[in-house]
């Protein structure tokens, strides 16, 4: 493997969560579980490993904690796993019990690269109903600045600490023990306000009814709110079962998702890891203002930073991580119905304040047969049949032009009748002829010139027939343009696609209107003759229509000069919505699209989703993106016209998520783009 392969090299970490079988107050037993297990980590290609609570001495052993000779073998085993990590470049973070003067302490200790990097006491103990943690332990909440000794020398000790990786900027931990994470205030607040990226728990929850959804919700919510990864490992198989259970429970989220899951009530240890994207965490925070507004007021400022070498560098390990291919798009299908339900509602509730501002109860649309004024035509019917009028209101005009083919024009048709709306049909040729002839273009003398000037006149003059008629019937025009196409620049300044008096498909990619026309068919919220034509729609060749097809019977395709909408809608997301690098992007693209992952595509996906593209196709689109999207294009964007936000993907609005300047460059971009291999 190379080096951009791994995901070392683009802002990634392995994290492992290890609920090891425990024996009860057996501390070098333990050490060895442990030191088998960082070993295991190593081979894996993890950054980090985090045990279960009290793991060196077993948490269930009552009275036992306070046996000398536990602890002084908790101290050796914490030397033995210090000596055994030397070499494995794994950042372990193991639960002891440790005495700080003479006080016990319920202790994360967290290790690397043979060192005891620092020491975290648990800040909350619980002592109710099964739990009596204080009839042995001292809390840590208020515990700072200080220090401990082992069996190597003194290391930081308290709750004011995070461990950062100097030569790997975004990897920073910070530690929470099992209680802290169930208070109101967790200590990991302070914690990720103060730059931690990761939070380890470890933990020995026994197990209730219920008991397991609870921690995946805490765990979740702390790592949405946290903006940070939440690494948590309880207790399993060896812990006493004197009046308690256990389900060795283990979870991996990052900013709210779940990564991974262990199998509860396993017999033999688990080893669950995911690859975090820490890059991800940190662009996200970056456009959060409000995050870091917290920290004075939490202590943040005055949590100590631990530094150390992760060495990075050579570590060659391959992604495993599910990346959609469609990010716009769940692969989920239930997530997709949500998204496609919330998404058409959000066009509908827009255009339905909108009509009621301005007070007119007519509209106007362009139909071209094609998906984007199919979807933004049933978000007009929608609307209007929530306000109670006629869809006869709506005015539907189809323009045929000069490469205007059968089939679209048909769809056009076809779809303007099972709706029910005002349909006409004005021939834009004769115009359109008129006005090459005026500028005294080669088309108008006979010649097949088919240059950008033929295809704009065509779509200028579209825009002004329906503008001209909105004037003349006191409505306005609804866009149809869609994100996909305004993140190219695959639309003409001021007219076409570009322009309307309000656009409910201004931030709806091309991926995912394909699956909402599907599912207002499914749900029949257009009626049972619209349905088939809907679907017709879907399934055709997305093409501009501008210039005549070839002696050789070829359409003009958009895809063939701007990319495939998959591709380019893949770029788009984590350009807008992260600001990755192109080299992170094609990493990841790779990735999603390998030949692995077209073979496991969801079966409700259409089947040209399943097309496999290796790195020199994506290499290639994504220099036609980047040219577009950074020098090309932003004037376009800069003049949009009003419309609706749908995703939290972004949008294109100046009003919204993106402003950049319309005479910026993509030579950066290009720069990085080189660096990609293929």
């Amino acid at each position: 493997m190379d080096d951009f392969h791994s995901i070392y090299s683009h802002g990634f970490v392995r994290a492992s969560a290890s609920p090891i079988r425990i024996s009860l107050a057996d501390p070098a037993t333990n050490a060895k579980s442990v030191i088998e297990t960082l070993a295991k980590a190593h081979a894996s290609g993890a950054g980090l490993t985090v045990f279960p609570e009290l793991c060196l001495s077993g948490y269930a052993i009552d009275d036992l904690l306070q046996q000398r000779t536990v602890l002084d073998g908790v101290l050796d085993a914490i030397e033995d796993v210090r000596a055994a990590s030397a070499n494995s470049g794994v950042v372990a973070v193991v639960g002891a019990p440790l005495m700080n003067g003479q006080k016990l302490y319920n202790c994360a200790v967290v290790i690397c690269a043979g060192d005891v990097l620092g020491v975290v006491p648990k800040s909350y103990l619980p002592s109710y109903r099964e739990f009596y943690e204080r009839r042995h332990f001292t809390p840590g909440l208020g515990v700072e600045d200080q220090e401990i000794a082992l069996r190597h020398g003194r290391v930081p000790f308290g709750t004011d600490l995070i461990f950062a990786a100097s030569d790997y900027p975004d990897f920073v931990l910070g530690v929470e023990i099992c209680e802290d994470l169930w208070t109101p205030e967790p200590p990991s607040g302070r914690l990720v306000m103060a730059g931690a990226t990761v939070i380890a728990n470890i933990s020995a929850s026994n197990i209730t009814i219920g008991k397991a959804q609870t921690r995946r919700v805490l765990c979740a919510s702390q790592s949405a709110r946290g903006v940070c990864a939440y690494v948590y490992a309880a207790s399993g198989w060896g812990e006493s079962t004197t009046d308690l259970a256990w389900d060795g429970h283990a979870l991996i989220y990052e900013n709210g998702a779940l990564l991974a899951e262990s199998e509860r009530f396993a017999r033999e240890p688990q080893f669950l890891h995911a690859d975090i994207d820490l890059e991800r965490l940190t662009q996200e925070r970056l456009r959060l203002h409000t995050f870091h507004e917290g920290a004075e007021r939490s202590g943040a400022d005055f949590v100590r930073r631990v530094e150390f070498a992760f060495k990075p560098k050579g570590r060659k390990v391959a992604l495993d991580r599910a990346v959609e291919r469609f990010p716009y798009v769940p692969s989920d299908p239930t997530r997709l119905y949500d998204d496609c339900y919330e998404a058409y509602n959000i066009q509908v509730a827009g255009l339905v304040r909108r009509l009621d501002a301005t007070g007119t109860k007519k509209v106007i649309i362009g139909v071209s047969g094609g998906l984007d004024s199919t979807q933004a035509l049933v978000v007009i019917c929608r609307a209007f049949d929530l306000l109670g009028w006629p869809r006869s209101n709506i005015e539907a005009v189809t323009m045929p032009g000069f490469a205007t083919g059968d089939q679209s024009k048909g769809y056009a048709w076809a779809l303007m009748k099972a709706l029910g709306v005002s349909a006409r049909e004005i021939d834009i040729k004769p115009a359109a002829n008129q006005m090459l002839k005026d500028i005294g273009h080669g088309y108008a003398d006979g010649n097949p010139v088919y240059d950008i000037t033929f295809e704009n006149v065509q779509a200028g003059l579209r825009t002004d027939y329906l503008f001209r008629l909105a004037n003349q019937l006191g409505g306005f025009v609804v866009g149809t343009g869609d994100l996909s196409e305004l993140g190219l620049g695959w639309c003409t300044y001021g007219v076409g696609d570009h322009m309307s008096h309000y656009n409910v498909n201004a931030s709806v990619p091309k991926t995912l209107i394909q699956h909402l026309i599907r599912w207002v068919a499914a749900e029949d919220l257009m009626g049972a003759a619209a349905n088939p034509i809907l679907l017709d729609i879907v399934a055709a060749e997305i093409s501009p229509e501008l210039v005549p097809a070839g002696a050789d019977g070829v359409v003009q395709s958009t895809e063939a000069s701007v990319g495939p909408y998959a591709l380019q809608d893949f770029n788009l997301y984590y350009t807008i919505r992260y600001g990755f690098s192109p080299s992170k992007i094609a990493f990841l693209a790779e990735y999603a699209w390998s030949d692995a992952a077209a073979g496991a595509w969801p079966p409700h996906f259409p089947e040209g989703s399943r097309k496999a593209y290796d790195m020199a196709a994506i290499k290639k689109w994504m220099r036609v993106f980047l040219w577009r999207f950074f020098t090309t294009s932003q004037y376009k964007r800069s003049a949009v016209p009003n419309g609706p936000k749908i995703s939290s993907g972004g949008s294109l609005s100046p009003r919204g998520d993106w402003r950049a300047p319309s005479d910026g460059n993509s030579a950066a971009w290009m720069a990085e783009w080189e660096k990609i291999p293929g």
